[in-house]
């Protein structure tokens, strides 16, 4: 299978997944300012919004959405133990989490806050909205080492979101328990594996673009 992804973007919780399953992968650059590949292709006709992740299975079907494709590569490696079971009362936690994530962390909080073009009320919209929700994970994680009982997949992306905190102008400081998570995940192999290749895409990538 191969992974359509820019670095540090949402992408980079499926590499961390993969990392986590020992998966034999391979790894898609993406330009989502120009839409490009690193070959200088069009990436709409890989996905219509022009945004990642996109992964292409092993059956040739491109699967977008983190909270689709987060459950599939942890379907797909059972061993590595990345998911609950389909149908149990913890995979129904799983998706719960995997829709916070994305709804209430990546898209109402950090799209708005790390995107450059959004007026500072919107900013400031964002900021407000963030403290309940960063709340709501104080008060999970205060409690429990990961989202579930071990990591997960969801942990992958919620690391992923985290990530963007500093970014984006969020102090995690002021949630003890969340700041906690975020170093001691980012100390784990498969995390610090991608996010330290990642860190060193962005930083060429950038170079790149200043040069242009």
């Amino acid at each position: 299978m191969d992974l359509y992804f820019s670095p540090l973007a949402c992408s980079l919780a499926t590499r961390i997944a993969l990392y986590e399953a020992g998966a034999q992968a391979g790894f898609i650059q993406v330009d989502t300012k120009s839409k490009q590949l690193s070959d200088g292709s069009d990436f709409y006709p890989i996905s219509p919004l022009g945004q990642v992740p996109v992964l292409r299975t092993d059956e040739g079907w491109l699967l977008t959405e983190n909270t689709a494709i987060l459950p599939y590569v942890a379907d797909h490696f059972p061993a590595a133990r990345l998911a609950p079971a389909a149908g149990t009362a913890q995979r129904a936690r799983l998706q719960q989490w995997l829709g916070f994530i994305s709804s209430e962390l990546h898209k109402a909080v950090f799209v708005p806050l790390l995107d450059a073009r959004a007026p500072e009320d919107v900013k400031r919209y964002a900021r407000d909205k963030a403290a309940l929700r960063l709340g709501v994970l104080q008060d999970h994680l205060a409690q429990s080492e990961y989202l579930l009982d071990a990591f997960s997949v969801g942990d992958a992306y919620l690391v992923t979101v985290l990530n963007w905190a500093s970014h984006g102008g969020i102090d995690l400081s002021q949630w003890p328990a969340v700041a906690a998570y975020y170093k001691r995940l980012m100390q784990r192999p498969s995390v610090a594996k991608a996010a330290k290749e990642e860190f060193a895409l962005f930083e060429e990538e950038m170079a790149k673009r200043a040069k242009s």
